[in-house]
This record gives structure tokens, sequence and C-alpha cells, in this order.
């Protein structure tokens, strides 16, 4: 299962960040990619930083498993487990790329607080404001699921916590000054994560 773990992780990198910067290149000219932003040591770099380490964390556990450096958790170590880790994984990867691509010319990695790009809302934007990052979390999952231990575990943890602490302190309150009232609106009526919830008022 580790090694399965590796190649999806490896195919997950190379399709969300290689394979869509290229397109993003070709499409406008720019990679979309604006670094870690914010001043050290605040919530902007924080959640910067903590997403880079949560997937170098990630990326580690099928290594380390390959490795034979960490044990297995037996209970998460099943069949069962696997199939439902490879599954979520797969659908969990196709699901980013997919968001990815429908988000166009405004897709981008990072804030750039003087840039302006248009308002995504239809396709998979109108049942979820943060479809790249919703699919995110059960692609981690999944990955957890193969090769279910400590360090996996602690990658998905970081990952939400970095996701979290990106969406509410950097992504949102940029959206709001960059789109305004046909931002609220739309916060308003579709879901964070999950459709219906985290509406904001």
């Amino acid at each position: 299962m580790a090694t399965l773990a590796l190649l999806l992780y490896v195919a997950y990198l190379v399709l969300t960040f290689g394979l869509r910067t290229l397109i993003q290149l070709r499409r406008t000219g720019s990679s979309g990619f604006h670094g870690l932003g914010g001043r050290p040591g605040s919530a902007e770099w924080i959640a910067g930083v903590g997403f880079t380490v949560a997937l170098l964390v990630g990326a580690a556990a099928p290594v380390l498993a390959l490795l034979d450096v960490v044990e297995p958790i037996a209970a998460l170590d099943t069949t069962a487990a696997h199939v439902a880790g490879l599954l979520l994984a797969v659908g969990g990867i196709g699901a980013t790329f997919y968001a990815q691509v429908a988000m166009g010319a405004s897709w981008r990695i990072g804030v750039d607080p003087g840039e302006r790009t248009e308002l995504v809302t239809s396709g998979p934007f109108a049942l979820f404001r943060n479809p790249i990052f919703a699919a995110m979390l059960p692609t981690a999952l999944g990955l957890t699921l193969l090769v279910p231990s400590w360090v996996a575990l602690v990658g998905l943890v970081g990952l939400v916590a970095a996701l979290e602490l990106q969406v509410r302190v950097v992504e949102e309150p940029y959206l709001r000054r960059a789109h305004g009232e046909p931002y609220a609106r739309y916060a308003a009526r579709v879901g964070r994560f999950f459709p219906g919830l985290g509406r904001l008022d």
C-alpha cells in the first residue's frame, strides 16, 4: 500500500501543481503562483508554511512506511480502510484538478493583495466556495488510510489546520475586499467546504 500511496501522491502533485501551472502559463502568461505571503509570523505566513509542511509530511508518510521507519496504526491498517482510502484519494485527486480547471484564469496559489481576478461562482463553485480545498481533504484522508501511521495523521491534521487558517484569515478577507457586495451575497448562500455549511452573514 505504501508504494501505491507514494505513486498517488506524486501523481497528485504533478497533476494539481505541475500540469495546472503549465495550463495557467499557457493561458495567461502567468504561473498563478504567488508564494508565501505576509511577514514571517503573521497568520498568512503561518498558513502558507503550514500548508507546505503538511504536504511534505504527508509525502513523507509512505516513504517512511516503505523504509519500515514507522509502523502502521493497526486499527486502520485493514483491507476495508485501504479500499476506502484508494477511492477517496483517486476521487479527491480528480475533483481537485477539476475544480482547479473550473476556476479558469482566476486560478492562483497564494494571494496577491493587489491582484483582481474574476469571482468564479459556477460549476463546483456553485456548491462550495472552496472546492479545491474541499477536494484536498478527502484526498489527504484517503492517502492517510492507505498508509495509516502517526506521520500520516500529523500531515492530515496539519493540512486541515492550514486550510482553515488560509481560508478564514487570508482568502475570505481578500475576496471581500476585492469583490465587495457580490462576494458577500455569494458567501451568504454558498458553504465554505460543504454545501450549506460555513455560509457568511
